[in-house]
């Protein structure tokens, strides 16, 4: 009997990092599960991809600031008949406003987006990997997670946020076949800059700082079927990072391994 492809769930496809993966996954003949808000790009993207490699495309339209939102993406992916054996939790935005003048439903919204959903999007996938002993989680953090917290932003605190829990999710999953990677990148060329009102300043930055949605993709795919918790792409970034974290990240990783109380349980 053939084994059927596994199947990757991709948020916040429809473009930049989201849609790099798309296609990097494609590309190596895995199944996707596309979910973003716009169906109009999900359902062109989902076509190009299957005309190009051959490989099943399914797309569910979701807003994943609705907190009944991640129980129906995989409520789909059990209708449509796919177990999903990848998560790339990509889905994310930033506030570009005072924390004290933004009205609270906006940053519940950032909120539920980037902490919640994520979260129970991994706690949803987790039973499935762990009955299959095979799974790759890929959750797309920030370099901004290395940084000393910014005015006004939440960003820093949730990007924190998802690089600690990367890292605790490895240390437990990992014997049963599970990866998890929490992906760190600098300032990259997609359309984040544009929907936060924020690309004239983006524009002012040096060439050096900026990197392709590509390059991002390749290291962070080949970092979380290595094993690796933590992806920094880009040199100059893992600089950066390096100067700005206290203790370097494997002993980090390793300090919490040793002290966690839980690991003989």
């Amino acid at each position: 009997m053939t084994t059927p492809p596994r199947t990757a769930l991709i948020t916040g496809a429809s473009a930049g990092i989201g849609a790099a993966f798309a296609h990097h996954l494609a590309a190596s003949g895995y199944q996707l599960l596309l979910v973003a808000r716009r169906e109009d790009r999900l359902r062109e993207l989902a076509t190009q991809l299957t005309e190009r490699h051959g490989v099943r495309c399914e797309v569910f339209a979701a807003d994943l600031t609705d907190p009944a939102a991640p129980t129906a993406v995989l409520d789909h992916a059990r209708n449509v008949g796919l177990d999903i054996d990848i998560l790339i939790n990509n889905a994310g935005l930033s506030g570009n406003t005072a924390f004290a003048d933004t009205p609270w439903e906006v940053l519940a919204g950032e909120i539920q987006l980037m902490v919640t959903a994520q979260t129970q999007l991994i706690h949803l996938v987790i039973p499935g990997m762990k009955e299959r002993r095979w799974g790759r989680i890929i959750n797309v953090s920030s370099a901004a997670a290395f940084a000393p917290p910014a005015a006004s932003l939440l960003y820093t605190g949730i990007k924190s946020y998802v690089l600690n829990t990367s890292q605790s999710l490895d240390m437990e999953l990992k014997p049963h076949g599970i990866h998890v990677t929490a992906l760190c990148p600098g300032f990259t060329r997609t359309e984040f800059h544009d929907v936060m009102g924020t690309r004239d300043r983006a524009n002012d930055l040096p060439r050096i700082l900026w990197q392709q949605p590509d390059a991002v993709v390749t290291e962070g795919w080949a970092a979380v079927m290595k094993g690796n918790p933590v992806c920094v792409p880009g040199t100059f970034n893992k600089i950066s990072a390096a100067a700005m974290k206290p203790m370097p990240v494997r002993l980090g990783y390793l300090v919490g391994k040793t002290l966690n109380p839980f690991k003989n349980s």
